[in-house]
């Protein structure tokens, strides 16, 4: 986790040096904002202080008279998006929460926390780590409650915790003993965070081209949705926000079908239409079947981070295992964040995912070290990769363009 400094000071000197050097914006050029505030009321979301190697790629890009290119990564580091924690002791996330709730009550802004700490994270991929026990990742979630208080937040809880099960990834859990203890877990930090005042959270769902609506609803029920604000889709994934807010609306459906609002099981999620099933055909099951209002169903919320261009479809036949989930070319910024959505199920769109990071060193099934799709070795999960950064902003639908 890199350590926090003041974002406000170093950006508007990135800005101020731009502005000096670089040649002005037409006047022509629209210009995409980012869409923070809610319905007429409420806070904006919460913009966190830049990777420094983000401000070092923008210096650099200055230096070399790439000055709309400058601009642009200053305005993708400058938009909202979520305050990742993980692994950090107890002492020092509890320090380290209280800090971003702080600054943001104090801009009147909402922060977004995603929370990355579960035992046995990612299958002990790529971005392993998290708490060793299910007893200190308790003390974990305690300290994040500790340090939110009774401030607003919204949290994305453990990406892939629901997705990515024990059970899924290959380990030694004949028992099952790891999954039952991570659904422990799951449900302990929702008991935890959502009763807190200001605080919603989200579970995990994976994104569209991963779980069937049949299968993340029972892992989701068990998780503890019932009590949390809802769930997030498309978390790092490059999905398109149609196909994120329909996977939504009908994992939401299936949930109150099998929920039937009265807390006991009472359907089949077998029963639910998929995102396969024809939009029309699933849409007259849902008028069929769910009679709950939408304001006593699961919310959600999307990551629009990276999902401008859309997934990535890799060349036939040129990989074992292309990754297509992991540092895929020419992808674009997706939609900017807000809380303003127009959907009754979706509670905002967010960039969950620090757009920029790496996902890992990709290696598409073949030996490495480098990336063959893109010659180089990437940077390992969370190291600000420059190549990225820049087609992510010049590839943004819609544009992104710098600020006059």
């Amino acid at each position: 986790m890199r350590r926090p400094f003041r974002r406000a000071a170093i950006t508007a000197l990135t800005l101020s040096t731009l502005l000096i050097t670089a040649p002005q914006a037409t006047s022509a050029e629209p210009q995409a904002q980012p869409q923070t505030s809610t319905s007429g009321h409420g806070p904006k979301l919460y913009t966190p202080d830049p990777n420094p190697d983000a401000l070092r790629q923008v210096a650099a890009l200055a230096r070399a008279g790439q000055f709309r290119d400058a601009a642009k990564v200053t305005a993708m580091i400058a938009t909202p998006q979520a305050v990742w924690f993980g692994d950090q002791s107890p002492a020092e996330v509890e320090k380290l929460t209280r800090g971003v709730v702080r600054d943001a009550d104090r801009r009147d802004a909402l922060p977004v926390f995603a929370l990355y700490n579960v035992p046995g994270r990612d299958c002990s991929n790529y971005s392993a780590g998290g708490a060793a026990t299910t007893a200190e990742y308790q003390a974990w979630i305690d300290a994040v409650a500790r340090g939110i208080g009774s401030r607003d937040a919204m949290v994305v809880l453990e990406p892939d915790s629901l997705a990515l099960l024990p059970a899924d990834c290959g380990q030694d859990d004949a028992q099952g003993t790891k999954t039952a203890a991570r659904y422990a877990e799951v449900n302990y930090a929702v008991d935890e965070l959502e009763p807190l005042r200001g605080t919603r959270v989200y579970l995990d769902t994976g994104h569209p081209g991963w779980h069937s609506v049949n299968s993340i609803v029972p892992r989701l029920i068990k998780g503890g949705v019932e009590r949390a604000a809802g769930f997030y889709t498309n978390a790092s994934n490059y999905f398109t926000d149609d196909a994120n807010s329909w996977y939504g609306k009908l994992i939401s459906s299936c949930i109150a079908y099998v929920e039937k609002s009265s807390g006991k099981a009472s359907g089949d999620a077998a029963d639910c239409p998929n995102q396969s099933t024809p939009r029309a055909e699933a849409q007259s099951w849902i008028d069929a079947h769910v009679r709950v209002p939408a304001s006593r169903m699961p919310h959600f919320v999307t990551d629009s981070s990276r999902n401008g261009q859309g997934t990535w479809t890799p060349p036939a036949g040129k990989y074992t295992d292309a990754q297509d989930w992991c540092n895929p070319p020419n992808r674009g910024l997706g939609a900017r964040p807000t809380l303003r959505t127009g959907d009754p199920l979706q509670d905002a769109r967010l960039w969950i995912k620090t757009p920029g990071e790496s996902d890992g060193l990709c290696l598409r099934g073949t030996e490495g070290p480098e990336d063959p799709e893109r010659g180089t070795v990437d940077p390992k999960a969370g190291d600000w990769f420059p190549q990225q950064a820049l087609e992510l902003v010049r590839y943004a639908k819609p544009p992104l363009r710098p600020a006059k």
